[in-house]
C-alpha cells in the first residue's frame, strides 16, 4: 500500500474516532448543510484528511474550488510575515475561488502560543469568524505583546463583551479545539509553522511570497474544474482533491528541516559584498562567511553554538562578517544592533564581537536596563550608548545591511552567505560543515593558480548573482486633481492604488509617514482610489472622500483618509452614518455631501482609478508605482527606500 494512502485511511479513522466528523454516513441534515456551507464549510468537508468544521475559523466560501489550510502560531514570527500575502491571495481571488481555514498549531517553544490560540479561539466561540480574524490581524501586529490582559483587552476591541469572552474562554469546547488541531496536524506531517496546505498539497519553503502560493492555487483551480466538469458537486470538491493530492504526496514529502528555511538552493552564488561591516578572522581566510542576524530571534540565538563549532573547528580557514538584520516584528533588536556597533566605535572590532556574544547571552532580556548592564560589563561610556540608541544614531549603516538582505532574498533570519551559498535557519553543524569543506578546496585552488589569498572572495564575487532590478509597471499618469501630499513638482511620483477597508492597506500607512519623513518634497506621494468588490464598504467610502477632497481641498482629503483607516476597525466605522460624521468634523457642507453620495457622483472618477489598476494587472491592494517601479503589498521601509532611492538617482 502507498503511503498517503495508508495516510489518509489513519487520518479518516482518527478523525471519526476523535468525534470530528458526522455520523457513519459523514452527512448533517440538510438544513444544518445550508448553515454550515453559508459559514464556509459543508458536510462533505468532514471527509477531507484536513477537516473543516463549526469550530474553525474560515473565511470564503464553502463552494469554493480551492482551500488553503493554515497551521499557525501566534507567536511565530514567520507567521506574522504570511499576513500580507494572504490578504493578497484574498483580494487576487475572492471568496468564491478560495477559502482560507485557519487551524491552531502552537510550538511548544513558544509560550506565548498556546495562550493567544485559546483567547482567539475564545473570540470565534463567542462572535464567530469575522471577529476571530480581526482578532489574529492584531495579535500578529503586536506579537511582543501576547499576555492574557492584550488578550481581553483584543477581545473587546472586535466586539466581544468582557463577560463573553470570559464565558468561552472557560468552556472545555475551546481548549479541547485547539487540542484537536495539534493531533490533526501531527497526523498530517505538520512538525514547524506555517505549514501551509492548498487542497492537500503542501507549500513547501513556510513564508513564501505570493508568487509562490499563486502558482500552486492556479494550478489546483485548473484541476477543480476538471473536477467539476466530470459531475463533482462544488461541496465534494475539497475533499475529493485533498484526497488525491495527499495519497500522491511522495514519501517524506512532509519532513522539514530544524528551522524555517525559505530557500533549498546552496548551489547558486550570490554576490554578498564585505564592505564596512564587522569582520571575526583572517582576510587571507579561503571561506567567508556573511551573516544576517538578529538580536532577539530565538533562531538566531540557537545558531550560535554551532557558528562557534565552525570557529573552533576551522580555525583561521573561516572568516565571518556580521550584517544587521532586525527583523520588525522584534522591537529590541535594533537597540540591540546599535550597542554594538556603538562597542565597535568605541573600542573597536575586537569590544564588538564582545558586545555581541554578552547580547546573545542576554537575549531575549533585551531591553534598556539589559543593555545598560551589557555596556558597563564592556566598560563602554554608558552615556554615549544611550544617546546613540536614542538617536538611532547607525540608522543608515543598519538599513544599508537591511537593503542588501533585500537583495539576496535574506528576509528571514539566521541567514547564512558561505562564500556567497546560501544556508537558511538555526542548522546543524554538518550543514555548514558539508558547504565549508568544499569552499575551502575551491578557495585553494584558486590560490594554487595564483589568486592572492586576500583576493579569494572578490574573485568569488566577480561571478556571484546580483539582485534583478524592480518590477516595472506602466500605469496611466494621474490627474493634477489626484490628491496629493510632497512635493507638486518632485521628480519622483509614488502612485499608491489603496482600498480603505483593507487590512493591509491601514498596514502599509505607518510605512506611507515614514517615507514621508523621510523624504518630504523630493517625492510626491499621489493616492488613487481602488476599493474592491470583496470589500462593501470600500467604493462608498473613496466616493465620499472624493467629495470631501473637491469640497475642502488636498489637506482636508488626507484628514479624512486618516479618519477612515483610524476606524476601519471600529463597528460601523466605514458604513455610511461614519462617513457622514467624519465629513461634518472636517466643516463638509453636508447637504452636498450626502446629494454626492445618493447619486455616487464620483463612481466614474473612483471606477477610472480602478481600471488603470486593472489594465496594469496589479489586482490586489496596497499596490504601489514609484516612477514606474512596482511594489505590491505593505511592504517595509527598507524595500521602499531602495527603489526610491534608485529613482532619485535615475532623475538626476
Amino acid at each position: 500500500m502507498k503511503q498517503g494512502t495508508a495516510l489518509v485511511g489513519f487520518l479518516l479513522s482518527f478523525l471519526s474516532g476523535a468525534g470530528l466528523m458526522y455520523g457513519a454516513d459523514h452527512r448533517a441534515p440538510a438544513a444544518t448543510r445550508e448553515l454550515s456551507a453559508a459559514a464556509g464549510f459543508a458536510a462533505e468537508d468532514r471527509e477531507a484528511p484536513v477537516p473543516v468544521g463549526p469550530g474553525d475559523a474560515v473565511w470564503g466560501s464553502a463552494g469554493a474550488p480551492v482551500t488553503v489550510t493554515l497551521f499557525s502560531d501566534f507567536q511565530c514570527p514567520f507567521c506574522a510575515r504570511l499576513g500580507p500575502t494572504f490578504e493578497q491571495l484574498k483580494q487576487a481571488y475572492g471568496p468564491d475561488k478560495l477559502r482560507i481555514v485557519w487551524k491552531h498549531n502552537p510550538l511548544p517553544n513558544h509560550k506565548d502560543a498556546r495562550p493567544a490560540a485559546l483567547a482567539a479561539q475564545a473570540v470565534l466561540a463567542a462572535k464567530g469568524p469575522e471577529a476571530f480574524w480581526k482578532f489574529h490581524d492584531i495579535a500578529f501586529k503586536n506579537q511582543q505583546a501576547l499576555n492574557e490582559a492584550s488578550f481581553a483587552r483584543w477581545a473587546q476591541e472586535v466586539g466581544v463583551e468582557p463577560a463573553a469572552y470570559q464565558r468561552a474562554k472557560a468552556d472545555p469546547a475551546v481548549a479541547k479545539k485547539v487540542d484537536d488541531d495539534l493531533e490533526v496536524g501531527r497526523r498530517a506531517g505538520v512538525s514547524g509553522t506555517p505549514h501551509t496546505l492548498v487542497n492537500g498539497t503542501l507549500v513547501q519553503g513556510g513564508a513564501v511570497p505570493f508568487e509562490k502560493f499563486k502558482e500552486v492555487i492556479d494550478r489546483e483551480l485548473e484541476k477543480a474544474k476538471a473536477k467539476l466538469a466530470s459531475g463533482v458537486k462544488p461541496e465534494r470538491v475539497y475533499a475529493a482533491m485533498s484526497k488525491e493530492n495527499l495519497q500522491a504526496r511522495p514519501a517524506g514529502a512532509d519532513k522539514r528541516p530544524e528551522a524555517p528555511r525559505r530557500d533549498e538552493d546552496t548551489t547558486t552564488v550570490w554576490k554578498v559584498p564585505v564592505g564596512k561591516s564587522p569582520v571575526s578572522g583572517s582576510d587571507k581566510a579561503p571561506v567567508t562567511m556573511v551573516i544576517f542576524s538578529d538580536y532577539q530571534c530565538p533562531f538566531c540565538k540557537r545558531a550560535e553554538d554551532t557558528l562557534r563549532k565552525v570557529a573552533e573547528t576551522y580555525g583561521e580557514k573561516v572568516r565571518f562578517v556580521w550584517k544587521d538584520q532586525p527583523l520588525p516584528n522584534h522591537p529590541r533588536a535594533r537597540p540591540a544592533a546599535t550597542l554594538a556597533l556603538e562597542a565597535r566605535a568605541q573600542k573597536g572590532d575586537k569590544a564588538y564581537w564582545q558586545a555581541h556574544d554578552k547580547l546573545f547571552a542576554s537575549a531575549p532580556k533585551l531591553e534598556d536596563a539589559d543593555l545598560e548592564r551589557v555596556a558597563g560589563e564592556l566598560g563602554l561610556d554608558v552615556a554615549k550608548v544611550k544617546e546613540a540608541i536614542a538617536k538611532d544614531k547607525y540608522k543608515a549603516q543598519i538599513e544599508a545591511d537591511q537593503a542588501l538582505a533585500d537583495d539576496v532574498n535574506a528576509g528571514s533570519t539566521p541567514h547564512f552567505f558561505i562564500n556567497g551559498r546560501r544556508l537558511v535557519g538555526a542548522l546543524p553543524f554538518e550543514r555548514f560543515q558539508a558547504v565549508i569543506d568544499e569552499e575551502i578546496k575551491k578557495g585553494e585552488a584558486l590560490v594554487a593558480r595564483g589568486v592572492a589569498p586576500g583576493k579569494v572572495y572578490d574573485e568569488l564575487m566577480k561571478e556571484g548573482k546580483e539582485a534583478p532590478p524592480p518590477e516595472k509597471k506602466q500605469v496611466a499618469a494621474a490627474t493634477k486633481d489626484q490628491p496629493f501630499k510632497g512635493g507638486e513638482r518632485a521628480k519622483v511620483v509614488i502612485q499608491e492604488f489603496s482600498d480603505f477597508e483593507c487590512p493591509a492597506c491601514n498596514r502599509a500607512e505607518p510605512t506611507v509617514k515614514q517615507i514621508m519623513e523621510a523624504y518630504g518634497d523630493k517625492v510626491k506621494f499621489v493616492w488613487r482610489h481602488r476599493p474592491l468588490a470583496m470589500h462593501k464598504n470600500a467604493p462608498l467610502a473613496s466616493e465620499a472622500a472624493v467629495e470631501v477632497q473637491k469640497q475642502k481641498g488636498n489637506e482636508a482629503f488626507w484628514k479624512f483618509h486618516d479618519k477612515l483607516f483610524e476606524n476601519q476597525r471600529a463597528p460601523g466605522g466605514l458604513e455610511r452614518p461614519a462617513l457622514e460624521r467624519y465629513a461634518e468634523e472636517l466643516g463638509a457642507d453636508m447637504g452636498k455631501f450626502k446629494k454626492a453620495l445618493d447619486e455616487h457622483t464620483h463612481k466614474a472618477l473612483v471606477d477610472a482609478d480602478s481600471k488603470v489598476a486593472d489594465d496594469a494587472s496589479m489586482p490586489a491592494t496596497p499596490a504601489f508605482v514609484i516612477n514606474g517601479y512596482f511594489i505590491s503589498g505593505a511592504q517595509p521601509f527598507g524595500k521602499f527606500k531602495k527603489v526610491i532611492d534608485r529613482a532619485l538617482a535615475e532623475a538626476g
